[in-house]
């Protein structure tokens, strides 16, 4: 494991165990200097026929001189829904949901990457959407193209576009939100035809990959193309990010049971084996979301995992009653190769009818503790009042 080494770094190595210090309360200044590399430039494919990831050419030359940061920080939020325009437009916020995030965008701009679940579609109108006999029950997601800039002006980097709502719009729903996406520089992977993208932010390069159970996306059930793709990542990239849809859904389905779950009848996915596989394969950083509550969170072999993050932002038509409001920014502070050095929570919460506020009484923390006390006592991490996530090794 891990990664490709540099002549100009011999000099400037960093031994990773050193002890750092914790963040200041100052949002970091983000690097506007961004270049990709996707997919669509790779030098690999994933095959059909045998789900392997086959080696084409060498297109990408990512051996580039630059000087390796000693301690990166990661933020990561679940799912994110602006609002939407279907079946009316009284599922839209005031002023196109310019003030969202307005409460929490200076701890999203605080990280050296920024990662959310995009939930639905980016599609101003048009696309097929699903079958429903009563549209005002239905709970499919079309938002408008132009809220995408509420994302960059609030200091996201990248998104997973891999979840149950990917396809409410069908093929159409699916090109326009990779399109609209890529108009506005938002990095994003998940789906089948976008399985992973690779980044360059402030120096160090980051590849993202991104699963769920779900038709279109990359699949939380094939674990043979999964631990390929991220293999592939870890052998490119100096931090590998795994994101995955995945778990049964509501305040009843809050514990990682550890074994494979269903809800109305679909196979949701063992969460608990497939982040272990990831994290075996390559994965620095898994970021889990899908059943709208909070989950507990682990590290593993000396990698970060939150098995789901919550309901983020989610303009209407989404529960924000009980467990379902409260959700963890979670930033975590890893070595230039992606090993957990700390973390830490900033913890809030959605009223009716929704954006995330920070919440003064961090009953997320409470809840959090409680819930890896209970899933996870095996788990070497520890959130104390402040918010700040301990390993105790």
């Amino acid at each position: 494991m891990k990664k490709i080494l540099f002549a100009l770094l011999a000099t400037l190595a960093v031994a990773a165990c050193k002890t750092v210090k914790p963040p200041s309360s100052t949002p970091s200044a983000v690097d506007s200097t961004l270049l990709a590399y996707d997919s669509s430039t790779m030098d690999t494919l994933i095959s059909p026929d045998d789900t392997t990831i086959i080696e084409v050419q060498d297109t990408v030359d990512l051996q580039v001189q630059r000087i390796i940061k000693d301690t990166l920080s990661i933020i990561g939020v679940g799912d994110i829904m602006m609002g939407t325009n279907f079946p009316n437009n009284g599922y839209l916020p005031p002023n196109d949901g310019k003030s969202l995030f307005s409460e929490v965008d200076s701890v999203l701009k605080s990280a050296d990457v920024t990662f959310g679940n995009l939930e639905g579609v980016i599609l101003t109108e048009g696309g097929n959407p699903k079958y429903c006999k009563d549209p005002t029950k239905c709970y499919i997601f079309r938002t408008p193209d132009h809220y995408v800039q509420n994302l960059v002006d609030s200091g996201f980097d990248v998104v997973s576009t891999a979840n149950n709502h990917a396809g409410d719009f069908g093929n159409p729903g699916r090109e326009n939100t990779m399109k609209v996406l890529d108009h506005y520089g938002i990095y994003h992977a998940g789906q089948a035809k976008k399985p992973y993208v690779i980044f360059k932010k402030n120096n160090m390069i980051y590849g993202m990959t991104a699963f769920a159970p779900n038709r279109g996306t990359l699949s939380i059930h094939d674990y043979t193309t999964a631990k390929n793709i991220v293999q592939h990542l870890d052998s490119l990239v100096d931090v590998v990010i795994v994101s995955f849809h995945g778990g049964a859904e509501g305040s009843k389905h809050q514990h990682v049971t550890k074994k494979t779950e269903t809800f109305y009848g679909e196979n949701r996915g063992n969460v608990y084996r497939f982040a272990h596989a990831m994290v075996d394969a390559g994965a620095d950083v898994v970021f889990g979301h899908g059943p709208h509550v909070t989950r507990a969170m682990e590290v593993y072999n000396n990698r970060f995992i939150a098995y789901s993050l919550g309901n983020f932002c989610t303009y209407k038509r989404f529960n924000l009653s009980g467990a379902n409001a409260l959700a963890p920014i979670v930033k975590v502070y890893t070595t230039s190769e992606g090993a957990f050095l700390y973390g830490h929570i900033t913890s809030v919460y959605q009223a009716r009818p929704g954006g995330p506020k920070i919440d003064a009484n961090k009953r997320v923390i409470k809840k959090l503790n409680e819930l890896i006390r209970k899933d996870l006592p095996e788990s070497q991490i520890k959130i104390d009042g402040s918010g700040f996530i301990n390993y105790i090794e």
